[in-house]
C-alpha cells in the first residue's frame, strides 16, 4: 500500500481533523482549522510532549509568555537585522519561490541549502536546471531577502513608534524570563524552562498541507548549564527527542538524524541536529536540537543593560549560562503522526478498511460504546458516562455494527465496546481491538483497567 499525499490529506479532511481556514469564503491561503478529533490529537502530542519534559523532570518548568513583546527583543535576537528568507521570481508565470525550498523539493530532501550563501543557491538552481514548480520554466530572478517578521500595531495610531511584532518563535519570552524565573524559583543549573505558544513567520512559500504554514505552535525548551555541560547535554537531549517519538509509536526507518555540516551551522551555534521524517514528498524536518551556547542571554544583557549572570551558590563564581535548544513544531509532529498511523488493510473477504494505527495515547478518542440494538441505547450510554470520567469516549447508534467499526477504525478509536443482550443480563460488554480485530468479553471495570493500561505513557 503506497501512502500518498493526496490520500492522507484527503483522509484527514474528510474524517474531520482537519478543514481549510474560512472555506465557506473560499479560504485564506495556507490556513487550517483543526475540528474535533484534529484538536485532540494536538492536545494530546503536548500533554504527552509536558509530561516527559516536564512533569517526569524535576530539573525542567513551564512558562507561558506573551506573544506580543517589545520590539527591542527582537533587536537583540537578530530577528529584525537576518530572519530573512532568500526568494526568487520565476520570470515566466510570476510566481515566487525560496530558492532554498526549490533546491530541497528538487532533490528530495538529500541536499540542504542551509548556510548557503545567495550565489551558492544560484548557482546550484543554475547548474542543476531546477524548473519553476509552476511552469518549468528555467528563468528566474537573482535572490532577494524577504524578512518573516509580521508586523502589527499597538495603540491607536499607526505609525513607527507603535510598530510591533507578531512572535516568530517561543525561544526568546524564555530568555526574556530567564533571571525571574531562576530567582522565583530558587532553580540551579542545570534547568530547563520549557513552553508551548504560538509562532507566526510569513512564509512566501508555505506548503505541503500543515507541514510549514505561517501560523503554527511550538513546544520549545531552553535546557540552560555550565558553559562545557553543554558537550554533554546537547547529545543527551538529541537522543531524548528520537526516543520520545519512538515511545508513542513513531516508526524507525521513517525517522533519521541529521547533523548540520559547519557550513551550515548559526554562527553562534557549536552544534545542530534535525530530527527528519519521510513525508511523503521526501525528508522533511520534524525536530531541531541546537546547541546554542551563550548567545541569546549574551545578546539580551547587551541590549536591555539588565545582569543576566548566574552565580554558582557552591564556588561563587559568575558566568552566563549556556543554552541547548530541543525545539519542534505541534503541526509537524501531528502530520509525521499521522502519516505513520494511515493504513489500507486487506481483509479475509477481499474488503479493504482504512485504519489509523494511532499509539493509545495519542488517538483522539480511546473507546466507543456501540449499541447492538436502540433497546440497549440506556445502559450503553450509562457505560459511556462511566467512562467518559476518565478518557475520551465516542457514542454511535447508527448503521450495522460492521460500518460502525469501520468509522472508528478510520479515526484511530483503539477500543470498541459493544453492548449486546449478555450486558443486559450480567454486565459484561464486548470489547474490540482496533489492530487485531480480536474480540474478548470483560467487565466494565476491566474494561476501564485495560485501556488505562494501554494509555498509560
Amino acid at each position: 500500500m503506497e501512502k500518498t499525499f493526496d490520500k492522507i490529506v484527503s483522509h484527514a479532511k474528510k474524517t474531520g481533523f482537519v478543514f481549510q481556514g474560512s472555506e465557506i469564503y473560499g479560504g485564506l491561503s495556507n490556513t487550517w482549522d483543526f475540528g474535533p478529533y484534529g484538536s485532540m490529537l494536538k492536545d494530546h502530542i503536548k500533554m504527552a510532549w509536558k509530561k516527559k519534559f516536564i512533569q517526569e523532570n524535576p530539573d525542567n518548568v513551564e512558562l507561558q509568555a506573551a506573544i506580543l513583546m517589545n520590539p527591542r527583543v527582537w533587536e537583540a535576537s537578530g530577528h529584525l537585522s537576518s530572519f530573512s528568507d532568500p526568494l526568487m521570481d520565476c520570470r515566466s508565470c510570476k510566481t515566487r519561490h525560496r530558492a532554498d525550498h526549490l533546491i530541497s523539493d528538487f532533490t528530495h530532501g538529500e541536499v540542504s541549502a542551509d548556510g548557503w550563501t545567495n550565489e551558492q543557491m544560484e548557482t546550484y538552481i543554475r547548474e542543476h536546471n531546477i524548473p519553476c514548480p509552476k511552469c518549468g520554466s528555467h528563468d528566474f530572478t537573482p535572490i532577494r531577502q524577504f524578512n518573516l517578521m509580521f508586523k502589527t500595531f499597538q495603540g491607536t495610531v499607526e505609525d513607527a513608534k507603535s510598530t510591533i511584532y507578531l512572535r516568530p518563535e517561543t525561544a526568546q519570552g524564555i530568555f526574556v524570563d530567564f533571571k525571574n524565573i531562576q530567582r522565583t524559583y530558587r532553580k540551579k543549573l542545570p534547568f530547563g524552562i520549557c513552553q508551548i505558544g504560538k509562532s507566526f513567520r510569513n512564509e512566501i512559500t508555505p506548503g505541503n498541507f500543515i507541514f510549514r504554514t505561517r501560523e503554527f505552535e511550538q513546544m520549545e525548551m531552553e535546557f540552560f548549564c555550565r558553559p562545557g555541560d553543554d558537550q554533554e547535554w546537547f547529545p543527551y537531549w538529541r537522543k531524548f527527542c528520537m526516543d520520545w517519538i519512538l515511545s508513542l509509536g513513531g516508526q524507525r526507518e521513517n525517522l533519521r538524524y541529521r547533523d548540520h555540516t559547519k557550513e551550515e551551522l548559526s554562527f553562534y551555534s557549536t552544534g545542530t541536529t534535525d530530527i527528519e521524517y519521510a513525508f511523503p514528498w521526501g525528508w522533511g524536518e520534524v525536530w531541531g536540537i541546537a546547541d546554542r551556547t551563550d548567545y541569546d542571554l549574551s545578546q539580551h544583557q547587551k541590549f536591555s543593560g539588565e545582569n543576566l549572570e548566574y552565580m554558582d551558590p557552591n564556588t561563587g563564581e559568575k558566568f552566563i549560562p549556556f543554552v541547548v535548544e530541543p525545539s519542534v513544531g505541534v503541526e509537524r509532529l501531528f502530520f509525521m503522526f499521522f502519516c505513520d498511523a494511515y493504513d489500507e488493510e486487506t481483509l479475509d473477504k477481499g474488503d479493504t478498511r482504512i485504519v489509523m494505527h494511532f499509539h493509545p495515547v495519542l488517538a483522539p478518542i480511546k473507546c466507543a460504546v456501540l449499541p447492538l440494538r436502540k433497546s440497549y441505547a440506556e445502559k450503553a450510554r450509562e457505560i459511556r458516562q462511566s467512562l467518559s470520567y476518565d478518557f475520551e469516549t465516542d457514542y454511535d447508534e447508527s448503521g450495522s455494527i460492521g460500518k460502525r467499526y469501520r468509522r472508528q477504525d478510520e479515526i484511530g478509536t483503539p477500543y470498541c465496546i459493544t453492548i449486546d443482550e449478555q450486558t443486559m443480563a450480567d454486565g459484561t460488554v464486548t470489547i474490540r481491538d482496533r489492530d487485531t480485530m480480536a474480540q474478548e468479553r470483560l467487565s466494565v471495570e476491566q474494561v476501564r483497567e485495560k485501556i488505562s493500561q494501554a494509555i498509560r505513557f
